[in-house]
């Protein structure tokens, strides 16, 4: 058996946000291994859209894309809603000086991963989200 199957997260949805086409490819071939549920978005207002409809456990959300809203806007939204306020969103960007990552904690991001990243570190972020939620529900 794989050792993710072991864990929690086997079919989690999961929405990719990101304008980068090859970076939702990444994250989808990463998570593939997992056997998730991924969905994708390529800016903030589709990904809301689409977290309204699937009701994601995790959104992995890029911090800067084009449109009406970037991801911390998106972050900030997400944790408004009361539907989706237990989703967990883990931001996924290029930003990471220290400032960055304070500004997408205050927006609600509950981790915070540095493009590029780890496959492995992904997967763990995820994981360990996933159990926290399942012990606080």
């Amino acid at each position: 058996m794989s050792p993710l199957k072991e864990r929690n997260i086997v079919g989690t949805r999961v929405l990719v946000v990101d304008d980068q086409p090859y970076i939702r490819k990444l994250v989808r071939m990463t998570l593939s291994i997992g056997d998730f549920t991924v969905y994708e978005a390529d800016n903030g207002m589709s990904a809301l859209a689409m977290a309204s409809n699937i009701k994601p456990k995790i959104i992995l959300m890029d911090v800067m894309m084009p449109g009406e809203i970037d991801g911390l806007e998106a972050c900030l939204r997400v944790k408004a809603d009361p539907e989706l306020a237990d989703t967990a969103v883990i931001m996924v960007t290029a930003r990471v000086q220290q400032a960055d990552i304070e500004v997408g904690k205050a927006a609600g991001a509950d981790a915070y991963l540095a493009k590029p990243f780890s496959p492995l570190q992904l997967i763990d972020t995820i994981d360990k989200l996933v159990a926290q939620s399942s012990r606080t529900s």
